[in-house]
């Protein structure tokens, strides 16, 4: 049975609530105070501070103070446009689709542990970013679902060597150097091959859930969902297999022994992920930042220009 819930929200902080001007300058007063924030973001799990007209030339002071290591993109599968220091577009999937709940980087070995959005133009209609609180993401789920995952999910991608379908593996990587893609690779525990094309095929055994580092609580924290066909939906899932074999994808994903995910339950772990999510509407200006382990987040579709920037950091 689903249950939705949506008794939790992102807390919202303005100029108001902290006593500073409503500028750039007094927004990084507020966050001066690191373990304050650090503290807060863990209780509530994502800030979302609005009014305080932050622009792309006043980010860097508040994210230095938010994000205090902010890292590269690597490994990551998602197409973006890196516009400064570790600060990219947030991902340029098509504006007309949604893009499903999950967690940043949680196929990876490693993962952020928080995430900064930034709003640098709104859109003329939609284009929040849906937020989901992964202990009640994992409450949704139907046990025998919950229970078919608990050995964990693996891995594959499939990256081409420049011409393909997905990504190439220099763009995964921000390298065109395989000596390096293959020293990252073995601080990773993933099995990776070169294929005879130039491309590569990396694999990773990965938990299905994980325990936040602090509070302990437990949260569905892998994307089976978004990398499995049946996620695309039948007429793209028919027509890629016209194409090619489900190995041979830019990416896919098998329970931990390799045998098949059934498509209902990945598209039960996809609806009841959106279902739980709370909209954050975005203003031009706004400023969210999320713990990567206890919220997931998402994109709904959108018309009219929009650009929001992402940064993480460990």
């Amino acid at each position: 049975m689903n249950t939705t819930v949506t008794t939790w929200t992102p807390y919202e902080i303005r100029p108001a609530d902290t006593g500073t001007p409503a500028t750039p300058e007094g927004l990084a007063a507020h966050l001066a105070d690191t373990a304050l924030a650090d503290r807060l973001l863990t209780e509530q799990k994502a800030l979302v501070f609005r009014g305080f007209h932050l622009t792309p030339d006043t980010l860097g002071p508040v994210l230095d103070l938010l994000l205090r290591n902010r890292l590269a993109y690597v490994h990551g599968n998602s197409p973006r446009t890196k516009v400064g220091d570790n600060v990219y577009t947030s991902t340029e999937y098509p504006a007309e689709f949604t893009i499903s709940m999950h967690n940043e980087l949680s196929y990876a070995e490693s993962w952020p542990s928080r995430l900064a959005f930034f709003c640098q133009q709104a859109p003329e209609t939609g284009g929040a970013t849906p937020v989901v609180d992964g202990t009640r993401w994992l409450a949704s789920l139907d046990p025998e679902v919950r229970e078919a995952f608990g050995a964990g999910v693996r891995y594959t991608q499939n990256l081409h060597d420049g011409m393909g379908l997905g990504k190439s593996w220099q763009d995964t990587f921000e390298t065109r150097d395989r000596a390096e893609v293959e020293e990252y690779l073995r601080g990773t525990g993933a099995d990776w091959e070169w294929r005879p094309d130039g491309g590569l095929r990396v694999s990773l055994l990965r938990p299905a859930t994980v325990r936040h580092p602090v509070t302990g609580e437990e949260v569905w924290f892998n994307q089976a969902d978004q990398w499995h066909p049946a996620s695309l939906g039948d007429e793209t899932a028919a027509a890629l297999a016209q194409l090619l074999p489900t190995d041979e994808l830019p990416q896919y994903v098998t329970f931990a022994d390799g045998s098949p995910i059934p498509d209902a339950y990945v598209v039960q772990v996809r609806d009841r992920g959106l279902d739980n999510a709370v909209d954050v509407d975005w203003h031009t200006g706004d400023l969210m930042v999320i713990d990567n382990v206890a919220v997931g987040h998402g994109r709904r579709p959108f018309t009219g220009p929009r650009r929001v920037l992402v940064a993480m950091t460990d």
